[in-house]
């Protein structure tokens, strides 16, 4: 039986990953921020994930105005880096586990949850950052890839109680799947920041920590947070969050943290990261 071990959720902010990409991660501005994945890259080799779910959303580099889906699984071989205008980055290709996506598919939309399913398509900084940040720059990446991708950039953006239920629903579906797999599953995005508008650079450090406080533990009062909060409290972008939910709903009733890392600023934006297991049933 495949089995969801560990969550991980994560900013996913570009800049990070050209950091990673231009040799400056020993810079004074982007050590700091860096730094507090190390933790979680030496746990990453000795857990070893056969296949990590991850959770981001597209930065019109696969979608636009054309078709916006809400929930798009990919369930293809191979998705290639996207290129955002200047170039596409220089890091391996993602490698699918197309028998997972499909049944991960069919499973949730015979639970009522409409996915759109996606066999080809690029990925972009919102997938790539996250596993530079966890997996550091090998050679090809050491777990395949289910990508997962979620409107947050026009509205309406799903509720943060049926992205929970979505997760709850991805987890149901691992579990019935009969290979043994260790299976992780990541949320991606945020934390608080607004890049544009009389609010550009709004950043809040106190909501984004009691934010990461209640992802840890059996409480669900993240899953009840109304969309308006969301734009008041962490600015335009902030929404992103919700996509932490569909990973903190495929852990179970409870969950303990592993670690946590917190620290702003990272190209005006709030870097969060937090690796979260599930304790019991």
């Amino acid at each position: 039986m495949a089995r969801i071990t560990a969550g991980v959720a994560s900013s996913h902010i570009p800049a990070l990953g050209a950091a990673i990409d231009l040799g400056k991660t020993e810079e004074p501005y982007w050590k700091p921020a860096l730094a507090g994945y190390d933790w979680t890259r030496a746990w990453e080799r000795e857990q070893k994930p056969d296949v990590v779910i991850l959770v981001y959303n597209d930065h019109a580099s696969a979608f636009d105005m054309k078709i916006i889906p809400t929930f798009a699984i990919g369930c293809g071989e191979e998705f290639k880096p996207a290129d955002e205008g200047w170039g596409p980055r220089p890091v391996p290709n993602v490698k699918g586990h197309p028998d997972l996506a499909w049944h991960i598919a069919q499973s949730c939309i015979l639970d009522e949850f409409d996915m759109t399913i996606i066999n080809e398509m690029e990925v972009d900084h919102g997938l790539t950052v996250p596993l530079s940040l966890m997996f550091g720059q090998p050679e090809e990446w050491p777990a395949a890839v289910i990508p997962l991708a979620v409107n947050v950039v026009t509205y309406p953006p799903p509720s943060g109680n049926r992205c929970w239920a979505l997760g709850e629903a991805i987890a149901r579906a691992v579990a019935s799947y009969g290979e043994d797999l260790n299976v992780q599953i990541w949320g991606t995005g945020g934390m608080s920041h607004q890049l544009q508008g009389t609010r550009a650079g709004l950043i809040n450090r106190d909501w984004d920590n009691r934010f990461l406080d209640r992802l840890e533990g059996d409480t669900q009062d993240l899953r009840h947070i109304p969309h308006i909060e969301y734009l008041r409290e962490t600015g335009s972008e902030g929404i992103e969050m919700v996509m932490w939910l569909i990973m903190r709903g495929a852990l179970g009733k409870t969950t303990r943290a592993l670690h946590r890392h917190y620290h702003v600023p990272a190209s005006n934006t709030a870097v969060g990261h937090v690796v979260l297991e599930p304790v019991g049933d």
